[in-house]
């Protein structure tokens, strides 16, 4: 660098980029108190859905009720309830969208087949559409117009004078 006020600066800058690095670092999870315990809690939390993100499972996610939900199923465990104990609780208090998938009934038929069935409205319109256009340009001519055009088409050189 030609000016040294510059590279000073640029000095200063990356000082301060430097210091303030390890306030950026997260702290660490504490080590399970029970390998076992945290085992089972990850295989529910991988059922779940957080309910922040809608896109990843509370297992998978920093959100901060994912971290209370995976912490009430920590709770759940150590009182002894079921893994399937656990996740009928979490579907009775927040109903099936909780589920990462959610079963297939009458009231998640819309989730489950409304892609589907838009795909194939879609595709109907489209198919109405094209369809109806060879034959929109055919209605528009008049016989005169369509006269010429089909002896334009057979190769008929001669105008017509009207």
């Amino acid at each position: 660098m030609r000016n040294p006020r510059t590279f000073l600066l640029a000095l200063l800058v990356a000082a301060h980029w430097a210091a303030a690095a390890p306030a950026w670092a997260q702290e660490a999870a504490p080590a399970a108190e029970d390998p076992v315990l945290e085992k089972r809690m990850m295989k529910i939390a991988e059922v779940l859905r957080c309910l922040v993100c809608q896109n990843q499972t509370i297992a998978d996610s920093r959100a901060d009720l994912a971290l209370d939900l995976r912490q009430q199923v920590r709770e759940q465990l150590k009182a002894g309830r079921s893994e399937q104990q656990i996740i009928d609780y979490m579907v009775a208090r927040y109903g099936d969208f909780v589920l990462y998938n959610p079963p297939v009934k009458s009231t998640t038929w819309l989730l489950w087949f409304g892609p589907f069935a838009l795909l194939g409205v879609g595709l109907g319109v489209l198919y109405i559409k094209l369809r109806n256009r060879g034959r929109r340009t055919d209605a528009s001519l008049t016989e005169a117009e369509r006269a010429r055009a089909e002896s334009l088409l057979a190769g008929d050189e001669r105008r017509d004078e009207a």
